[in-house]
């Protein structure tokens, strides 16, 4: 039976690839064929198979659909209005063209640590058009170092919900891993974000996406009203982050509860879009009738993203109900592996074969954590345990990863160019994470 679970996964893997960068077939179809092979080959009866294209589907979609329909229509208004314009020519002026790229970084580095990556990206990715547009050099130069920082916050740093279901489960302190995260951070978003986003954009020319284009003779927004508007979303997600950390002291329910509704990445982007309708709208000029245009044309793309996301998400439900990560890394235990080591691959196992990088540090985790009753470590390792875990569980994102549908979609490349700029991101970023958190290590 394991050996059927292996060739099964293996082999719908291989199918996935061959369908859709061989025969050049939609990746929404190939993802649900290869859904369904995988589910036939591991011994799946036709019941199960669809029950769990339907959980993966409705599991998947249930967050990103909203996100990403209401990241477009929010992005269409502020690219349309010249807003993204304005923050592109105000961080040249402030940083100057070759600091752009690092500019990105740490924008992404500190808007992940309370915001959902995906979120992120999408409330961020119209500066990176703007960029684009202003320059004229590859999108990549300005999206892989975004990326990166996004990446690496959302996999390394507390209160991403990845690092803090790990340091639960094996006993790690929540400070120590927020220093390790950091200390780690900075090495790895050099070399993944600033480093590789140089080399790749040499290699891969990618113009913005076309959208609704700004009316060259229209005054752009105000930068102070843009940047309001923009962080208005950010700013209540990273409130009711807080919060219900009790770091306000704040125990009333009704507080409580109306923050909770407010910072919920639903409500806070359904309050910036009516605030991008009206500023960036109503108030330059716009009627309803064009501003309905200006969205409604938004969803045209997000209706592809979010197909191509929900079949991700059923290829990983299958995956995922095999247990066959699971067993490959329990597999692994077995060779006696050092457990710094057996920590960075059982993540990275699960990883490549489910596609998210939170379950994978939650069963990697589980795995290494019985380890640990025999050989109790200090605080410092346990928090460099923590970040090797996130390492392996950011590696080599591919198709069964919503995040690589996302990144190709959004900035208007092909599947081969995503795994070349994308999947080679992330593993340079995982793997310079493990570099790093291992020399730490050693050293405490």
């Amino acid at each position: 039976m394991d050996v059927q679970l292996i060739m099964a996964v293996l082999g719908g893997i291989a199918l996935l690839l061959f369908l859709i960068l061989r025969l050049k077939i939609n990746a929404f179809i190939a993802l649900l064929m290869a859904s369904i092979a995988v589910g036939l080959l591991a011994g799946l009866d036709a019941n199960q198979i669809i029950a769990t294209i339907e959980k993966g589907m409705g599991n998947t979609l249930g967050f990103v659909a909203t996100v990403v329909g209401l990241g477009a229509m929010f992005g269409a208004i502020l690219e349309a209005s010249g807003g993204a314009k304005t923050i592109a020519d105000f961080m040249v002026k402030k940083f100057g063209l070759k600091n752009a790229p690092a500019a990105m970084v740490i924008s992404g580095f500190l808007i992940a640590i309370p915001v959902f990556f995906d979120v992120a990206f999408i409330i961020l990715v119209p500066m990176v058009y703007a960029l684009q547009r202003k320059t004229g050099k590859s999108l990549l130069l300005y999206a892989i170092p975004l990326l990166a920082g996004l990446a690496i916050t959302h996999a390394f740093i507390p209160p991403t919900p990845g690092p803090i279901a790990v340091a639960d489960i094996i006993g790690a302190e929540l400070g120590w891993v927020i220093v390790v995260g950091f200390t780690v951070g900075i090495p790895t978003a050099l070399v993944s974000g600033l480093l590789f986003g140089k080399i790749i954009s040499k290699k891969i020319h990618v113009i913005a996406p076309e959208q609704v284009t700004q009316d060259q003779h229209q005054a752009q927004p105000n930068i102070g009203l843009t940047l309001s508007v923009i962080c208005v979303p950010i700013f209540l997600i990273v409130l009711n982050t807080v919060t219900k950390s009790g770091a306000f002291g704040i125990t009333h329910p009704l507080v409580l509860d109306i923050i909770a509704l407010l910072g919920h990445p639903f409500s806070a982007l359904l309050l910036a879009n009516f605030l991008a309708w009206y500023f960036f709208g109503i108030r330059r000029g716009y009627t309803k009738n064009q501003l309905f245009k200006i969205t409604g044309k938004s969803l045209a793309p997000a209706g592809s993203i979010i197909l191509l996301t929900g079949a991700g998400g059923v290829f990983k439900q299958v995956l995922t109900n095999t247990g066959a990560g699971e067993l490959l890394a329990v597999s692994l235990s077995n060779i006696g592996f050092p457990i710094l080591l057996f920590a960075f691959i059982s993540a990275a196992i699960v990883r490549i074969i489910q596609g998210s990088s939170t379950v994978a540090m939650i069963t990697a985790a589980g795995l290494i954590s019985p380890l640990l009753e025999n050989a109790p470590l200090s605080d410092w390792k346990l928090a460099c345990l923590v970040i090797a875990i996130a390492s392996g569980a950011s590696i080599f994102s591919h198709v069964n990863d919503s995040g690589f549908w996302l990144v190709g979609q959004y900035c208007g490349i092909s599947e081969k160019q995503t795994f070349r700029s994308w999947t080679m991101m992330t593993t340079l970023l995982a793997l310079t994470g493990m570099l790093s958190v291992s020399l730490l290590y050693f050293i405490a």
